[in-house]
């Protein structure tokens, strides 16, 4: 098993987090400025535990801030693991690129 360390964003936590609808949405709404608990459930057909449980996890990933305002809980987007983990994406998007130019290249030589 490989252990990470504790300063290290954990890229599994950030997908299993993306991974969900309502998670996405949610990180959708929070890009556009923070919302409270109630204004991301509302477009959702879940109860405000379920979503509450969603949004736990987005933070557990590091992916939400959720500060208490009196008795609403405001949720800010952290955009570091989001970073991270499109970091990445890109080294294996690099990867089938270069792979694909040099297959590009192989069949165009054999056709000439």
């Amino acid at each position: 098993m490989v252990e990470h360390q504790s300063d290290d964003l954990d890229l599994d936590a950030i997908f299993q987090a993306l991974a969900h609808p309502i998670r996405r949405a949610a990180l959708e709404q929070v890009a556009d400025g923070p919302k409270s608990v109630s204004e991301l459930a509302a477009p959702h057909d879940v109860s405000l535990a379920a979503v509450s449980k969603h949004l736990r996890v987005l933070e557990d990933a590091g992916l939400l801030e959720v500060e208490q305002d009196g008795r609403v809980r405001r949720c800010h987007l952290a955009a570091a693991p989001l970073s991270e983990a499109f970091g990445w994406l890109t080294r294996y998007r690099v990867f089938w690129e270069d792979r694909l130019d040099a297959l590009e290249d192989h069949l165009e030589e054999d056709t000439t």
